[in-house]
């Protein structure tokens, strides 16, 4: 007789590299594809268009709850700023939202002007001649919309297809006080004074401003000091190339005020500004120190595999390499005791160093060749006696994962977004490559 109530056995799934993936619900899956993606971006293996659909099928199978959660998440902690909106934008197409989440989520996903008509321009796109709103985005929007002084909106008033005074007509926003209407009006009539940022000072007058007019301005900054740690950072090299003395930007660099900046930032900026390395390095500790230790003894195995060196963003000079000895970088000054090494095809011992100096023992310690996981782990399981071993990894393992001791603490830190990964099961699974990948240890460990 045949039986009907039988074990329903589940299609396997792989890396793109061949190795066995792990089966998540849709929660985690769709962590992982959100939490260290910039949005519409190609990644080494699949490209923008192929992640954002993987997004929108995958938000389809979460709650809305959980869908404003985790875009809130996505802006807080790991400083993203299109994927937040475009899971708004999600929430907002959908018909079982409890009433006030989606305006409420957008209000506070919003955080910089711009992302006013960035939000709307999104909202549209796929959607051709439509330019209406519902009243939930519409209330997202008037509240967020108060947020902003003249001078961020003043920053970010730009000439494209979504002006911010667009934003402002269909949001049917109420000023908080009369000084705010005033700045609005203004905005809308066109008359609103141009923000006084570096950008303006030097693009400012008639033509391009000639080498010494930007040597003057960058100086006048710094001694205003006008520029804040991000802009410092980013503009190193055209510091150099207006020939500002050098003495001036590591007295900037100081001074700087650089307790939110990851680490990973440091390293773009080094690389464009190699002289500056020691400054640098010194910002970056200085960042650092006031952080609460990890005890006991942390292993941790950086991937250096060929696709670790694909850039995070078409745009962006960071690569997912840069993320990894980013948060190696950091976890070298805020554990007790480290021990670093790094897999592709074998397993490396690294030296232990610290700064760019462990950020180049790690880039070349190995050929980036393939991604040998779990042959990594079970080395370092059988010559390390540890408290906690940390994978920082894009989990596109050839061989699997391999498991940490059984009586020890394991995370899986992933640095990408593919649909597929390995670091589940005895594994803790991180999406992201923020400092708050290590203030969730902290907090996972207290929790015994």
């Amino acid at each position: 007789m045949a039986r009907t109530n039988t074990a329903v056995k589940s299609t396997p799934i792989y890396t793109h590299e061949g190795a066995r993936a792990t089966l998540i619900n849709p929660d985690l899956q769709l962590r992982r594809l959100t939490l260290a993606t910039m949005l519409f971006e190609d990644q080494f293996y699949v490209d923008g268009v192929e992640i954002s659909k993987a997004i929108l099928a995958a938000c389809k199978n979460v709650s809305a709850e959980k869908v404003a959660k985790l875009a809130i998440e996505c802006r807080e902690d790991q400083k993203l700023r299109h994927m937040p909106l475009f899971l708004v934008r999600e929430l907002a197409r959908r018909k079982d939202v409890e009433a006030g989440l989606v305006s409420e989520t957008l209000a506070e996903v919003i955080q910089r002007a711009d992302e006013l008509a960035e939000f709307l321009a999104m909202y549209w796109k796929d959607q051709p001649g439509k330019k209406t709103l519902s009243a939930q985005v519409k209330k997202g929007l008037a509240k967020a919309f108060q947020k902003f002084d003249a001078y961020q909106l003043s920053k970010y008033n730009r000439d494209n297809a979504v002006k911010l005074r667009d934003v402002l007509f269909l949001c049917h926003a109420k000023p908080k006080n009369p000084a705010q209407g005033e700045i609005w009006k203004q905005l809308i009539d066109g008359t609103l004074a141009p923000a006084d940022t570096w950008e303006t000072k030097l693009s400012g007058g008639e033509g391009k401003k000639s080498v010494e007019q930007k040597k003057d301005s960058w100086q006048e900054m710094l001694a205003q000091n006008k520029l804040g740690a991000m802009a410092l950072l980013r503009n190193l090299r055209n510091m150099q190339e207006a020939d500002v003395p050098m003495d001036m930007i590591r007295g900037a660099l100081a001074k700087a005020k650089v307790d939110r900046v990851l680490p990973f930032r440091f390293i773009s900026a080094a690389r464009y500004a190699p002289k500056l390395e020691p400054e640098l390095e010194q910002c970056m500790f200085k960042c650092l120190a006031e952080q609460d230790k990890l005890p006991g003894k942390t292993v941790l195995l950086v991937d250096v595999s060929g696709s670790m060196d694909h850039r995070v963003s078409d745009k962006s000079e960071i690569s997912r390499m840069d993320a990894a000895c980013g948060v190696g970088m950091l976890l070298r000054e805020i554990a007790d005791d480290v021990v670093v090494y790094t897999f592709s095809d074998g397993c490396k011992l690294v030296p232990s160093r610290r700064g760019f100096s462990l950020r180049d023992s790690i880039v070349n310690s190995q050929p980036h060749s393939s991604t040998m996981t779990r042959l990594a782990v079970d080395r370092v399981n059988i010559q390390e006696d540890y408290d906690r071993l940390i994978v920082i990894t894009d989990e596109q393992a050839h061989d699997g994962s391999g498991f940490p001791k059984a009586d020890k603490l394991g995370y899986v830190i992933n640095v990408a977004s593919y649909q597929s990964g390995i670091g589940y099961f005895r594994w803790c699974h991180i999406d992201g490559w923020s400092e708050s990948c290590i203030d969730f240890i902290r907090e996972y460990e207290k929790m015994g």
